[in-house]
This record gives C-alpha cells, sequence and structure tokens, in this order.
C-alpha cells in the first residue's frame, strides 16, 4: 500500500505540535507488534486524539489507519486526506461495509485505530463501549492494544471553547498490553473485560497527571473537575 499523503500529512502535525508547544508523554510503546495487524482501542476525549495517538505510534515505525466517521470523509480537504492516509469510512447506516475493510486491513498487517466508545465523552470518562473492536480482533485473530489519551481534551474538544494557543499542556498517551480474545468467544464479557482495561489504565494516567484536575472544566467531577455528569 503506497503512502503518499501520510508522510507531508505528519510533518504538518509536528509543526502543529512544536507550535503549541505540547508536552507529551508516551509510554508503552513496546506493547506495539512491530508487523503484523492489531487493533489500538482508544478512549475519545478531543478532536486531536487520532493525530497524537498517531503521533505516539511513528516511534515504532508504524501507521495507524484509523476508523472515522463519514462525515469527516464528506468534507471537500479532510475527505481526501482521510482516503490518501488509507483511514476507513465509517457509515452509520451501513456498518457492514466498515467492518469488512477494517478487518481486510487487519488481516493485510494494518494497525487500526478504534474508539470504541463511538464519540468524544463529554464527561472524560469513559462511556460504555460498542463490540465492533473486539468482534473485529476475534474475525481477523488479532490483539487489541488498550490505549489511553489525557489531556488533549484541554486543546478542543466538545462543548468548549478551542485553545490554540502556545500552552505547554502535558499530554500523556498509555499503551497497554496486548490482550487475545479468542475466536468465536463471548463478545459481551471480553467487551466488559476491555473496558474496565481501559478504566484501569485512565485512572492510573490521571494519577501521574502533573497538572492538578481540581475546578477544571477539562476534568471530570471525579476528580473535583466541572465536566459534566456522565449520560451512562
Amino acid at each position: 500500500m503506497a503512502d503518499l499523503v501520510y508522510p507531508p500529512v505528519i510533518v504538518v502535525i509536528k509543526t502543529l505540535w512544536k507550535y503549541l508547544g505540547l508536552k507529551f508523554d508516551f509510554s508503552g510503546d513496546e506493547h506495539i507488534p512491530p508487523k503484523g495487524g492489531a487493533i489500538l482501542a482508544i478512549n475519545h476525549v478531543s478532536y486531536l486524539d487520532f493525530a497524537i495517538v498517531g503521533t505516539a505510534v511513528l516511534p515504532v515505525g508504524r501507521l495507524v489507519r484509523f476508523m472515522a466517521k463519514k462525515e469527516i470523509f464528506d468534507h471537500k480537504i479532510a475527505g481526501p486526506l482521510m482516503r490518501g492516509m488509507h483511514h476507513i469510512n465509517v457509515d452509520r447506516s451501513n456498518g457492514s461495509a466498515s467492518f469488512v475493510a477494517a478487518l481486510r486491513a487487519l488481516k493485510s498487517g494494518e494497525i487500526i485505530g478504534i474508539f470504541p466508545e463511538g464519540t468524544t465523552s463529554t464527561s472524560f470518562e469513559i462511556k460504555e463501549l460498542k463490540s465492533g473492536a473486539v468482534r473485529l480482533a476475534m474475525g481477523a485473530g488479532v490483539p487489541i492494544i488498550p490505549t489511553i489519551i489525557w489531556g488533549s481534551q484541554r486543546i478542543w474538544t466538545k462543548g468548549i471553547k478551542r485553545n490554540l494557543r502556545r500552552n505547554h499542556f502535558p499530554v500523556t498517551v498509555a499503551f497497554g498490553e496486548p490482550i487475545f480474545y479468542e475466536r468465536g468467544g463471548d463478545v459481551e464479557k471480553s467487551e466488559l473485560h476491555l473496558r474496565q482495561t481501559l478504566l484501569a489504565m485512565l485512572y492510573q494516567v490521571q494519577e501521574n497527571y502533573p497538572d492538578s484536575h481540581v475546578g477544571q472544566r477539562w476534568a471530570p467531577a471525579r476528580l473535583g473537575g466541572t465536566a459534566p455528569a456522565p449520560l451512562n
């Protein structure tokens, strides 16, 4: 698969990070396989999560193909870029096509990035998960790498005015140990296990985060922040 679009986009993204002065803390990339298919199951707190997680994977020498909603692919600027980087179009009215495309990519050795909550969490807690990531992992026989991102919601997220000034925000990405779910296994049980794994990782990342969450709009009420309560 030729990647003519991805490299220049990476240069632009890295320039943006430099401009923003972000303080990245990436850990656990030893859990990302150097070759072969795998799924990154990522919590979703901001509009920049895909770009930041993609950046965190670069030292391993892998490019992530993200599953993203159809509306992004329909955008006159973003759409051609998404297709050029071989990301996967998710049409919620016809989910089977995107599932097949992702399954094919995994079997050909690609890393697929999935936000199993299905949408950005306005509470910044982990919502109930959709079953797609687990079903894909079982169908393709590949591991899921549980992935947590934190701090990106301070830049640009749903319901909060974006802040693209040079702020030196700390942003964490943590990759967990690979999880293998047996083909034909209990999807609901596996989905619950994945969510519990992501929750445990999120709490650890939040505990180690250098800035206080107390009184902050970008922080959940559980940590003393003022974000809305979870809807589920």
